[in-house]
């Protein structure tokens, strides 16, 4: 993460079709941007997993993990984004990259996320979700991981692949969230990774 002469905050995209790309990033006082070793680490665990699945990243700030998705081969893209500014950036990030390929959804990633994954219900598409919660910085967000399990514990779909949680990592993870099972946590700093997968019947 870089300024660049203008002192708009950049990142790129690591590798694929779009291997160092620009993408613009928010106010680091809205957005945590995701840091390059755990991108990094998060895409070694899925690596060929992503081709031709659908991503979706919930409160997606500048779309960074989203569009590293697409540039390593998912079908479609789906992001949600409430603050105002962040999703300016992130609809111009996604023309940047590959506008055919990315949703973004203007709103409240608690409304909207149930919603996308209801209208994917029956695609034979295999889903990966990716929710990024914010840690602190908005007014009334104390619950925000509290409800972001909440949708994790209601998901009806049987097309999800899995489901990762990037969190604080002083948070204590659930074990199982609905029919979703923690698999691993992999920290790095003050973040950490923890993936969800289907319990095995």
């Amino acid at each position: 993460m870089k300024n660049s002469n203008n002192n708009v905050l950049t990142t790129h995209i690591i590798s694929g079709k779009y291997k160092g790309k620009k993408l613009e990033l928010p106010s680091l006082d809205v957005t945590r941007s995701s840091k390059s070793r755990l991108k990094e680490s998060f895409f070694n665990v899925l690596q060929f997993d992503l081709i031709d699945k659908i991503f979706v990243e919930a409160f997606a700030g500048s779309g960074s993990i989203g569009l590293e998705a697409v540039s390593r081969g998912v079908k479609r893209a789906y992001f949600v984004e409430i603050d105002r500014n962040s999703y300016n950036i992130l609809v111009k990030n996604c023309k940047s990259i590959d506008a055919d390929r990315c949703q973004t959804m203007y709103g409240d990633t608690f409304i909207q996320l149930p919603s996308i994954l209801n209208s994917l219900k029956n695609s034979n598409d295999e889903i990966v979700v990716y929710i990024d919660p914010p840690f602190d910085y908005r007014d009334g967000m104390e619950d925000v991981y509290e409800k972001s399990f909440d949708i994790v514990r209601k998901i009806e779909n049987d097309n999800i692949y899995m489901i990762t949680f990037e969190h604080v990592s002083s948070l204590s993870m659930p074990e199982t969230l609905g029919k979703f099972q923690l698999k691993k946590t992999k920290k790095f700093g003050k973040s950490s990774l923890s993936y969800y997968i289907k319990e095995e019947k």
